[in-house]
């Protein structure tokens, strides 16, 4: 396929746009794409998710190094470096571990940084449970927001019955 812009060398940069439903597709060689204003990324052969996601680990919002650098894990060991580098978490207790760092990366890479997926069919009861309670929590902000106490009431006790089963 060669450039839709000067129709002699091949096409090496593709854009594809969408504009009230409709998809238009350009096809442009790298110097015809340079002076139409395009960004050309040069990707190494060493493209893998790992390494994508080790990319956003590392930097906040403000483009800054982590303070984390020099933390690490006291379960495993690892520290934010290690899992800059591979894009992996060495184990469950980085999550905990690393908090602060990894929920604005998850956050922008999830759109949510709490899992709102499935539960499990088996053993998932506490999961369910827990997902009832926060919604009766803004059920109960919302009650004493409209002043009505006597249900705002009734959803505190059905919570702290809830919290009892799950043992809170």
């Amino acid at each position: 396929m060669y450039c839709d812009e000067c129709k002699q060398r091949p096409a090496s940069v593709h854009l594809t746009q969408m504009f009230n439903g409709q998809t238009s597709e350009s096809h442009y060689c790298e110097e015809c794409a340079a002076k139409k204003g395009a960004v050309i990324f040069n990707m190494d052969t060493t493209f893998s998710i790992p390494n994508i996601l080790a990319s956003f680990f590392g930097y906040n919002m403000q483009g800054l190094p982590s303070p984390a650098i020099g933390r690490s894990c006291d379960n495993c060991g690892m520290n934010f470096n290690d899992i800059r580098q591979s894009g992996k978490l060495g184990c469950s207790e980085c999550y905990a571990a690393f908090d602060e760092e990894l929920e604005p990366t998850l956050r922008g890479m999830h759109g949510n940084s709490q899992h709102i997926g499935k539960v499990p069919a088996r053993g998932g009861e506490k999961v369910i449970l827990k997902k009832r309670v926060e919604a009766m929590k803004s059920s109960l902000q919302q009650a004493v927001a409209e002043e009505d106490y006597e249900k705002a009431a009734q959803i505190r006790d059905a919570i702290k019955d809830i919290e009892k089963k799950l043992g809170c």
